[in-house]
């Protein structure tokens, strides 16, 4: 494993420690906190916009210092800074908590629980919270003050973040760095390096694809308005040359006469459309615009300087996140103004945003050949230095080796190679060469990090606290991240918030400041007497463990009383031994940051699991995590509809019995659910959870009481199904067929639906839903991959206008009578594969 003064010295200082530190992240979390104390908007709005520009000049100078003297001072100060900004954190969840509290405990469609909090209001001292928010006729969802401690706390820590942030600023002008002024750096804080239309001194092995690109630029020049065909794109990852490319064109250009205008406009991930007009306006002018506050004025403008030229505009580094497909189209509506032959050259990336620019040729950037690229990466490493022949002889043949590991990447050589340049010593290089840093894919790792918006840096990083070869799983994954709020694998990109346990803690040291853990050997003593001091942990993971020291109460006693700032905890075992219960502590409740609660057990696993009524307090609560235990038991079921902040609930073969469950309209995934006839358990409290997604199962269908009731689910709504399963009890015959066909009427899934299931159904007559003319959107699946019957009659042919079944893959039929089959078979000509069941005893693949 590379050490850290390696990975300094490969990849430059700033990737190990600017991170998210220095980012829009942390003045998002100051603007937050200062929206709960009592700043005006204005004096907030200044006081933010003033840390801002500090902390945006601080990243940019840290991303290019290398070996400034003033390094040693920066690091100290930005893990300080890191360390303030964990701790804010945790004191604006307590406040969050506190207003969600109240949320619940305020709730106006709960007579009862409202009378019974207005008696426990006259009874409280004048002092308390409660009080206070009745006596000042605030409503109890708005966003009202914290309880004055966490009031205090929260200025305390604001105003040490600022202190550090000073501090640092006045740092800067220290660094002296070549070429790179505070006027430079203010001036661009809201934009990321930006580019221009004139290329390196140096380029190497581009000229064939610059060529290329040329003859296309060239190409239907009479015919073509720009914003039509007219938009060429260069694709790759970041740092392969595509800006580089873009130049190099755009200096080929300017000597012929093709274009008589060539405009260059760097993008960027945070684009403003006025912005990037103006910059196109000024640089067909030449002339510095005035700032126009009308939009609509600018592009007319533009238009009418564009009308005059037939030219050739470079957007460089165009970004597109899904939602921003309209600003691009923004971009590009004035440019229809050019003359004929107008073309446009964008770079990205990735090929997604430029289609939604509408390109009509996408490029991926090509490899070089790995004699080019030796020589691009000779030229960073060793051209002009000042060595003698032997010596230089001695660099070229380590030079190689190092180049292969590179991947090929130009950023790579160029960071790589700018490195070794100064430090131009036989014994570095050899170190170099020899470590596995930069070996195989992890170069280009490194490289990409670097470049990776702040969120996804982090969630990139937390990723090391998995073991290696562990095999992560999409959804998993994503819930832990939401988890510890990372979204709105090495060690060498995590800095010191990460770190793992591999097989025990015998001459491990715990680098202080780290806020996730995870545990591969489980050791109880280890936990109790070490883990349980790490009272700032944020995720606590103890991975597999087979042995029944793990179903303790004393242990999780010892982690819930001292471990108070855990977003995640998460204990993965395979099964007990000789434990058959396990209850958990009341003191859960103190886990008030907790977001992702897993006690996730194996498949063979006996073990029942007891949740004490305290855990309805963990308001913040989004992931329950059970696997497959045999048992499980809540204490206190009808008050778990106050976790309304619930967006999975995982516990495979056991049933939801949570009463009045469809006020958690947060939940996406959820176990088996069973309907009753029960006051907050019938079929409508799946109304609002149009968040559901995945597989849903719903038994005792024969407990709806009508179709009305049935449809009250609203389950075509729910479009983030793939998977529906509808059950009735085949042994209960209280439910007539001709009423189960009215339920099953009523169920309309949504069009999205891929499988669909019914088991137990009597009525030989399908639901319209299923029969209905593809043309009908309104209404059932359009897309059904498969379907299911179990235990159901035999259902009649396939009505004639129906072209439902038209996708439709797979057919099993279970436990049905040999009848079952529809008479006319031949419709179905999408189907690859029958499956009939007992009795039938046979399993036919049709190709």
């Amino acid at each position: 494993m590379a050490d850290p003064v390696t990975v300094s010295a490969a990849v430059g200082w700033g990737i190990s420690a600017v991170g998210w530190v220095v980012s829009p992240i942390i003045t998002n979390l100051i603007n937050k906190g200062f929206s709960y104390l009592d700043l005006g908007s204005r004096g907030r709005s200044a006081k933010l916009n003033e840390l801002e520009n500090k902390v945006s000049e601080l990243r940019r100078v840290l991303e290019a210092v290398e070996e400034s003297s003033v390094r040693d001072r920066l690091e100290p100060l930005l893990d300080r800074l890191k360390s303030a900004f964990y701790e804010a954190e945790d004191i604006l969840d307590d406040v969050e908590y506190y207003h969600l509290e109240r949320q619940i405990l305020f709730q106006p469609d709960d007579k009862f629980r409202r009378n019974w909090m207005k008696k426990l209001q006259s009874a409280l001292p004048e002092c308390s919270c409660l009080k206070k928010q009745k006596s000042t006729g605030r409503s109890s969802t708005s966003t009202s003050a914290p309880p004055d401690v966490s009031r205090l706390a929260l200025k305390r820590i604001l105003d040490k973040i600022e202190n550090i942030i000073n501090e640092a600023h006045k740092v800067l002008p220290l660094t002296n760095l070549p070429g790179y002024t505070r006027a430079d750096i203010v001036s661009s804080s809201t934009r990321s390096a930006v580019t221009t239309a004139t290329p390196p001194p140096v380029v190497i092995g581009r000229d064939k694809d610059r060529d290329d690109i040329i003859a296309m630029l060239h190409e239907n020049v009479d015919d073509i308005q720009p914003g039509s065909g007219s938009i060429i794109g260069i694709h790759g990852i970041a740092g392969s040359g595509k800006s580089t490319l873009a130049q190099l064109v755009c200096a080929s250009e300017k000597n012929a006469d093709n274009f008589d205008l060539i405009m260059w406009v760097h993008v960027s991930q945070n684009f403003s459309v006025r912005t990037i007009l103006t910059e196109m306006l000024e640089a067909a002018t030449g002339k510095q615009c005035d700032n126009w506050n009308n939009v609509d004025i600018l592009e007319r403008n533009l238009e009418a300087e564009l009308r005059r030229h037939r030219f050739l505009l470079v957007l460089d580094d165009i970004w597109y996140d899904g939602e921003n497909q309209q600003e691009l189209q923004k971009i590009l509506a004035p440019l229809k103004a050019g003359k004929a032959g107008s073309k446009i050259l964008a770079t990205s990336r990735n090929m997604d945003a430029l289609l939604a620019l509408g390109a009509g040729r996408c490029i991926l950037i090509s490899d070089m050949d790995d004699n080019v690229f030796l020589k691009l990466f000779m030229h960073y490493a060793l051209e002009g230095a000042n060595i003698d022949d032997q010596d230089r002889r001695i660099f070229e043949v380590i030079g190689v080796d190092i180049a292969k590991k590179l991947r090929k990447s130009p950023l790579a050589a160029r960071t790589v190679g700018g490195q070794l340049r100064i430090r131009l010593n036989i014994d570095f290089w050899r170190d170099a060469r020899d470590r596995d840093l930069l070996n195989q894919t992890m170069g280009a790792l490194l490289w990409s990090y670097q470049h990776l918006d702040e969120q996804v840096r982090r969630c990139f990083s937390y990723c090391c606290i998995f073991p290696r070869r562990h095999r992560l799983k999409r959804d998993e994954l994503v819930t832990l991240w939401v988890a510890e709020g990372f979204i709105r694998t090495t060690e060498k990109v995590a800095g010191s918030d990460c770190f793992r346990i591999e097989k025990g803690l015998q001459g491990v040291i715990i680098p202080p400041g780290v806020r996730h853990l995870s545990i591969e050997t489980f050791d109880k003593k280890m936990i109790t007497e070490k883990i349980s001091e790490m009272e700032s942990l944020h995720s606590l993971i103890i991975h597999g463990s087979d042995i029944d020291m793990i179903a303790d109460e004393t242990l999780f006693e010892s982690m819930f009383t001292r471990m108070r700032k855990l977003r995640v905890l998460r204990v993965k075992t395979f099964g007990f031994k000789q434990r058959k219960e396990l209850s958990f502590p009341n003191s859960i409740s103190n886990l008030k940051h907790l977001r992702y609660f897993g006690f996730a057990t194996g498949s063979t696993s006996t073990c029942k699991l007891v949740l004490p009524r305290t855990m309805t307090k963990l308001y913040h609560l989004q992931v329950l995590d059970f696997g497959y235990c045999r048992e499980l038991v809540f204490s206190s079921e009808e008050d778990l509809c106050r976790l309304t902040n619930l967006r999975h609930f995982i516990a495979s073969d056991q049933e939801l019995n949570i009463p009045n469950f469809g006020r958690l309209t947060s939940l996406q995934t959820i176990p088996l659910l069973t309907v009753t006839k029960e006051a907050g358990c019938e079929i409508q409290q799946l109304a609002q959870l149009n968040k559901l997604r995945g597989r849903l199962q719903i038994e005792g269908l024969e407990n709806v009481e009508s179709k009305e009731a049935a449809a009250g689910a609203n389950l075509a709504a729910k479009k983030g199904l793939k998977e529906l399963v509808l059950v009735w009890d085949w042994n209960d015959e209280s439910c007539s067929p001709d009423f189960q066909a009215e339920v099953l009427e009523g169920l309309c899934p949504p069009m999205e639906l891929e499988t669909l299931e019914i088991r137990g159904y009597r009525r030989s007559m399908y639901p319209s839903w299923l029969v209905g003319q593809l043309l009908n959107l309104n209404n059932g699946p359009k897309f059904l991959n498969q379907l299911k019957l179990n235990r159901c009659s035999p259902l009649g042919s396939i009505p004639q206008q129906s072209e439902l079944f038209t996708d439709l893959r797979s057919l099993v039929i279970w436990c049905c009578s040999w009848d079952s089959l529809p008479d006319n078979m031949e419709r179905l000509k999408s189907l690859e594969k029958l499956e009939l069941l007992p009795p039938f005893q046979i399993d036919l693949h049709i190709s």
